[in-house]
C-alpha cells in the first residue's frame, strides 16, 4: 500500500510502499478514504511531541470502511464506514480508566503517534475506539469531526455555562466549536493574529459576533475563553478578557510556555484548565450532536502525496477551516 512515513524530525514525510497491515484480535483493518490534517500532526513531525513510535505513519482523523475484522470483533461488519480519533487504545485498568477518565490513562496509545495512522491506504485500529460516522457527512467533511470537532466539543464542555465565549486561534477546531457554541446559545468573539484579516472574516462568516486581534479587548467581558493557538502568551490575554468566575480553557496538546501571570488577573475565581485528549463518551455525544446543529466543516483537500504541502500550509496559517488528505473516496 502507499503511505507517507515519518522517520526523523526535521525531514519531510517520505512516500513509501509498505505491506498492508493485518488486524489482530479486537482490531479492524480499514480502507482509508480520508484523513484530516491536525496541528498535533505538526507538533509530532516538528519534534514538539517527543515520543513518536518511529518509523511512523501519522494521521488521526481517519474516515474509512472496514475491510477485515480481527478475531473477536462483533461491533462492525465489513463495509461499515467508521472514524478513528486520536485516542487509539487505553489499558482499562488504571485509576483514570476506572473512574471514567480514560483520556488520562497512564498507558494510552495514540493514533498517528504510537500507533500507525491514516496517511496511508489502509490502517489498523482497535475496534473499541472507532466511531460510526453520522449520515449526511461525506468522507472529507467527516474527517475534521474526529479531532478538531471532538477536542473543540470537550473544550466547550469545560468552559461551562455562559453567554459570551472568546476563541483564540481560528482554525479547524474553532470553526466547528463556533457552530456548536452558537447552537447552545453563546455569543462568540474570535481572536486571531493581528494581520489575519481573512481569518477574522471567516470567523464572522461562521457566526462570530466580533472578530479582532489577539491583543485586543472584546467589546464586552467574556464568561469563558478557549485557546486553540499554541501560544502561551495568550493565557494572560484571555484572563484579562474574562470576567470574575471566568474560565480559560487551553485546548491544545502542546503550547509554548506561559509567561508569569499577575495574581490580580487570576483573582476573582477565574480559572485555567487544560484539555487532554478525549474519551469515547465525548465522541459519542459530539457525533450525535453534530447533525443536529448541523455542523458544517470547511475543508481544503489534498492528495496523499501532498501531505508535506498540507502540513506546511497548516504551519504557515494558509488553511481556511481544515485540511484533509484524500486517500480513496468511498
Amino acid at each position: 500500500m502507499r503511505a507517507m512515513l515519518f522517520e526523523e524530525v526535521g525531514k519531510p514525510l517520505r512516500p513509501v510502499r509498505v505491506p498492508v497491515p493485518e488486524p489482530g484480535p479486537g482490531e479492524v483493518l480499514l480502507k482509508v478514504h480520508a484523513c484530516g490534517i491536525c496541528r498535533t500532526d505538526l507538533h509530532i513531525v516538528d519534534g514538539e511531541l517527543t515520543e513518536p513510535a518511529l518509523p511512523l505513519i501519522p494521521g488521526h482523523q481517519i474516515v474509512g470502511s472496514v475491510a477485515k475484522l480481527g478475531e473477536g470483533v462483533e461491533r462492525f461488519r465489513e463495509g461499515t464506514r467508521v472514524g478513528v480519533p486520536w485516542l487509539g487504545a487505553t489499558c482499562g485498568a488504571c485509576r483514570y480508566c476506572r473512574s471514567g477518565r480514560e483520556n488520562l490513562c497512564d498507558h494510552a496509545r495514540f493514533t498517528g503517534y504510537q500507533r500507525d495512522g491514516g496517511f496511508a491506504e489502509f490502517t489498523v485500529a482497535d475496534a473499541r475506539f472507532c466511531f460510526p460516522i453520522p449520515g449526511g457527512y461525506p468522507d472529507l467533511q467527516a474527517a475534521p469531526l474526529l479531532c478538531a470537532g471532538l477536542i473543540g466539543y470537550r473544550s466547550l464542555v469545560m468552559a461551562g455555562e455562559g453567554e459570551r465565549l472568546g476563541i483564540y486561534g481560528f482554525g479547524a477546531a474553532a470553526h466547528i466549536v463556533t457552530q456548536v457554541a452558537r447552537f447552545r446559545g453563546w455569543r462568540v468573539y474570535a481572536f486571531t493574529r493581528p494581520d489575519d484579516r481573512a481569518g477574522q472574516a471567516f470567523a464572522r462568516e461562521m457566526g462570530a459576533v466580533w472578530a479582532g486581534a489577539s491583543h485586543e479587548r472584546p467589546p464586552e467581558e467574556l464568561d469563558a475563553a478557549i485557546i486553540f493557538a499554541p501560544a502561551g502568551e495568550l493565557v494572560p490575554a484571555a484572563l484579562r478578557a474574562v470576567g470574575k468566575g471566568g474560565v480559560v480553557v487551553c485546548g491544545g496538546i502542546h503550547m509554548s510556555d506561559i509567561p508569569p501571570i499577575p495574581y490580580g488577573i487570576l483573582w476573582g475565581e477565574r480559572s485555567i484548565r487544560s484539555v487532554a485528549n478525549l474519551t469515547r463518551r465525548d465522541g459519542e455525544e459530539f457525533l450525535a450532536l453534530a447533525p443536529k446543529v448541523p455542523v458544517r466543516t470547511e475543508v481544503t483537500a489534498y492528495p496523499l502525496s501532498a501531505a508535506n504541502e498540507a502540513l506546511d500550509d497548516l504551519r504557515r496559517g494558509r488553511l481556511r477551516g481544515a485540511g484533509v488528505l484524500v486517500i480513496d473516496e468511498g
